[in-house]
């Protein structure tokens, strides 16, 4: 008898499956290869009981340095990522990505910085910086912190990606991954286009789908890693990506969805496909994401809602202090 696969069981033969969330047992449960996390989905995590042994862990050790508020707050906020960091990497065999101080987005020294303190953290703790994937902004600041940091050997996750001029910023960057965010995309169009978009002519799938095909195209070693999801349709289109990462409620109905799932991405069809090079100085970059109202409006936006997660979960912190 032919065993029957669900959707996400395919898959996992074409893409490698990454977990988008903070939530450990939800991790466990889907058994992904990485895990992403950033300010968002820490401080859902963080407000949850069952992870309040955590909170306590990161914090109580730096209650009693002789150090101002600012700086305890500070300290506190990295150890409680990577904490957090560590308890996920127990439980699946790939890499975590653990995300910078959106507030620092526009700071290239003050990233590589923060970079630097984090791996070291996860480095006491006995981790290698192999498994570590650092989240920077894909600003030009973000950009260049990245460029930095890989030369250092410490692998980052471009973030907020919202058009091909940032993507191109990071492969010229030598980037190990980027994050196109699928869902985000969708949603400024159908906000300001008043439209709904089939699956497969969702503006967010045909975006990731035309940064696939340029890296392919042009032996790109960065990797691709869909993200921001809003349907489990917007995650069969993008089947074939490098990764894809994918919410737990997400997870879910893959793992019950019953059908064939065709490869929709393929590096041969990349490589035969007509792709015109894109200039990564930037200027050009600039110029491109000026021209881009949803790039420019989406990244603006992300770097924002991501600063005020990271000002609730201070707060909580301040409180435990």
């Amino acid at each position: 008898m032919v065993k029957i696969m669900k959707i996400l069981e395919q898959l996992r033969q074409m893409t490698t499956v990454v977990a988008d969330s903070g939530d450990i047992e939800a991790i466990a449960k889907f058994k992904p290869t990485d895990a992403t996390t950033n300010p968002s989905l820490i401080l859902q995590a963080a407000s949850m009981p069952e992870y309040r042994h955590l909170m306590e862990e990161a914090i109580n050790p730096i209650k009693s340095m002789n150090i101002s508020k600012e700086a305890k707050i500070e300290a506190a906020l990295d150890a409680i990522f990577v904490l957090f960091g560590r308890k996920i990497l127990d439980i699946i065999p790939g890499r975590i990505s653990t995300e910078i101080d959106a507030r620092l987005s526009f700071n290239t020294e003050k990233s590589i910085e923060r970079a630097r303190h984090i791996i070291r953290l996860y480095q006491n703790l006995g981790i290698d910086k192999k498994r570590i994937l650092i989240k920077l902004a894909s600003t030009w600041e973000g950009i260049k912190a990245a460029e930095v940091l890989e030369k250092e050997g410490i692998h980052c996750n471009m973030t907020l990606i919202f058009s091909i001029a940032q993507a191109v910023a990071c492969a010229d960057a030598k980037a190990t991954l980027i994050s196109p965010f699928v869902g985000r995309i969708l949603d400024w169009y159908k906000k300001n286009m008043n439209k709904e978009y089939a699956a497969h002519e969702d503006p967010g799938v045909l975006s990731v789908t035309e940064i696939y095909n340029y890296y392919k195209h042009y032996n790109i070693k960065t990797q691709v890693m869909g993200a921001s999801f809003r349907s489990a349709d917007e995650v069969v289109e993008l089947a074939g990506c490098d990764l894809l990462t994918i919410a737990p409620k997400l997870l879910d109905e893959l793992k019950t969805r019953d059908g064939t799932l065709v490869r929709k991405l393929e590096p041969s069809h990349a490589k035969a496909s007509a792709v015109i090079k894109i200039d990564a100085s930037e200027a050009h970059f600039r110029w491109m994401m000026n021209q881009n109202p949803m790039a420019t409006e989406k990244l603006a936006e992300g770097i924002r809602n991501f600063a005020l997660d990271s000002n609730k979960l201070e707060k909580l912190i301040e409180g435990m202090l």
